[in-house]
């Protein structure tokens, strides 16, 4: 299929399942009968072109679909209760089925978009983030299975009981396909919020496997944050999320070279990055942080992004700038990686035993994190140290597990550890 016609695919399956939950309920019944109506469609648009309505079109088949389904089920339970009770088929008909099923008709019913509700019970606070990562990808995003067990270096198998055990969680927490109530939105959207900011993010760097980045993910991490812009408007932080996700896939195309080694931000060749993102995420960053009445994490990381992305080299950059950011940053969403980002900026403001100072209290919930002994190798290098440089890029490139990532701090360490 077209590469069009697979994106358009893609933006409809959420919307199309959002309109099944609300007829029908029932999340496993309801995404079967849209993957059966993307598969009609992959298989019948290249031969007979686009429908001129091709959200009705799926939104038509794949109530068929679930009609087919509710009956075979409704039969099914006929028959069971027919040998159970000794009483004809006939006259144990499940009237309620047939109702849900007459209601597929509902006039305008099609035109609502559920994509919201959807992300929400996605995101349902039962789940674990992995999970809710995982139904994400699988019910809004329109992954496959396979898709998302590759992005995440597990096997199918895996992946689809992952999946399936976090519909079963949904279904015995006894949730339903609505929008949250005013008390519990904040928190709900900050969930869904958190879950695109980890799709955008396991795209950018792969957390495992042979490739750095993963451009589906981080596609998918834009399409939704800008979809749940649309959505939410006036939401600061989804505004933040956004231009976050803008200012650094900017830089994809310079992170790289074309066989795939990494590129640190310091060495990119700036001529590369895409300058209409940068822009957009910019100006969009920039009408966030004047209007917004109070910062959150997402506004100030996109704040942060746009001083390294608007600097026209690395000498350019306004590291005062982003140490008050990152200031602001530790006090709005204090954490480790936080400090760490932090640490770096101290480094280039006040120099790099400063920053390693900075860094001293990290060991204990980062000592296992290669990019805390990345950084530390850096910041020892900087200060001239290249023995205490050399140790922390080995301990960094043992902990990696993304490849690209390893065979970088391997070259660091050739260069400190051969002779000159």
């Amino acid at each position: 299929m077209a590469t069009s016609n697979e994106d358009l695919l893609r933006e409809l399956a959420p919307q199309v399942l959002g309109v099944l939950m609300r007829r029908y309920g029932g999340l496993d019944t309801c995404e079967d009968a849209v993957q059966e109506a993307l598969l009609d469609a992959a298989t019948q648009w290249p031969a007979s072109g686009t429908p001129d309505n091709p959200r009705g079109w799926l939104l038509t088949v794949a109530t068929r679909r679930l009609t087919d389904m509710l009956r075979g089920e409704s039969a099914r339970r006929r028959r069971e209760d027919a040998v159970y009770l000794a009483t004809p088929p006939a006259a144990l008909a499940d009237a309620g089925a047939d109702a849900r099923i007459a209601d597929a008709d509902e006039p305008g019913a099609s035109d609502h978009d559920d994509t919201l509700t959807l992300l929400f019970l996605c995101c349902h606070p039962s789940l674990s983030p992995s999970s809710q990562v995982a139904l994400t990808l699988r019910a809004v995003g329109g992954l496959t299975t396979a898709e998302i067990a590759r992005a995440f270096g597990v096997p199918e198998a895996t992946m689809a009981q992952r999946i399936s055990r976090a519909k079963q969680q949904i279904r015995a927490a006894g949730a339903r396909f609505t929008p949250p109530d005013a008390a519990d939105l904040g928190q709900r959207i900050r969930a869904v919020q958190q879950v695109l900011y980890l799709v955008f993010n396991e795209g950018y760097t792969a957390s495992a496997g042979q490739q750095l980045q993963r451009t589906d993910l981080t596609a998918e991490g834009v399409r939704l944050a800008r979809m749940l812009r649309g959505l939410l408007p006036g939401d600061a932080e989804t505004a933040g999320l956004l231009a976050l996700m803008l200012l650094t896939d900017a830089r994809r195309a310079a992170r790289a070279t074309l066989d795939g080694a990494l590129v640190p931000l310091t060495e990119q060749d700036r001529r590369r990055w895409d300058r209409r993102l940068i822009a957009e995420g910019a100006t969009l960053a920039e009408q966030t942080l004047a209007t917004s009445r109070a910062l959150g994490p997402y506004q100030l990381q996109a704040a942060i992004a746009a001083v390294h992305d608007e600097a026209a080299s690395v000498a350019d950059t306004d590291w005062a700038e982003i140490l008050a950011l990152y200031d602001l940053l530790a006090k709005v969403s204090p954490g480790p990686m936080v400090a760490l980002g932090r640490a770096v900026a101290v480094a280039m403001v006040h120099g790099p035993e400063a920053g390693l100072a900075a860094t001293d209290e990290l060991d204990g919930p980062l000592g296992k994190h290669h990019r805390f002994h990345a950084v530390r190798g850096h910041l020892h290098e900087m200060a001239g140290d290249r023995a205490a440089a050399a140790a922390d890029y080995r301990t960094a490139a043992r902990l990696a597990t993304n490849i690209p990532e390893r065979r970088y701090l391997e070259r660091k360490l050739a260069t400190l550890t051969s002779p000159a």
